[in-house]
């Protein structure tokens, strides 16, 4: 009966531990690593038309988001929230990969599946991280300033496609 009991315990203890190694490789490609994908954003606010770049995560989300973006250009209408950060709804939502996480300036984050945030300023809290902006269309970096200049104080329109 001993036997037979050891046995059980380490098949158990066996397949769980493949188990968990198997979601963790599941995940891997969920920590905020650069992908491939690259987006343009068309800004218009109270400081005129601007050009942005970004590129996407490498998470489910980003990719989806991506997907989306491949039928047809996104255009969401944000508004400022907190002095940190403009959002808008997105009209679909996406997979979640939240984690906790703190935003810096250009960080592109999908809130609550279904909306868009672009920071301007830091944040700590839950979310899923999509990408980053990376530059403006005359510059090769970008810096919190001059996003903050670009989203200006009120309401902006963001218009999200692939970059060509």
């Amino acid at each position: 009966m001993k036997k037979i009991f050891v046995f059980l315990m380490t098949v158990f203890l066996i397949s769980s531990t493949a188990c968990a190694n198997s979601s963790k490789g599941a995940n891997s490609s969920d920590k905020g690593e650069v992908s491939e994908m690259k987006i343009s954003i068309q800004i218009t606010s109270e400081s005129g038309s601007h050009k942005l770049t970004a590129t996407l995560t490498d998470n489910s989300s980003a990719l989806a988001f991506y997907e989306l973006l491949q039928k047809a250009p996104v255009t969401i209408k944000m508004s400022d929230y907190g002095s940190f950060e403009k959002v808008g709804p997105l009209g679909t939502t996406l997979p979640r990969n939240d984690t906790q996480i703190t935003t810096t300036a250009g960080d592109i984050i999908l809130y609550q599946g279904n909306q868009i945030t672009i920071y301007y300023d830091t944040n700590s809290w839950n979310f899923t991280r999509l990408g980053k902006v990376v530059s403006t269309g005359s510059t090769t970096t970008i810096t919190q300033a001059e996003l903050k200049k670009i989203l200006g104080k009120g309401d902006v329109t963001a218009v999200f496609e692939i970059l060509k």
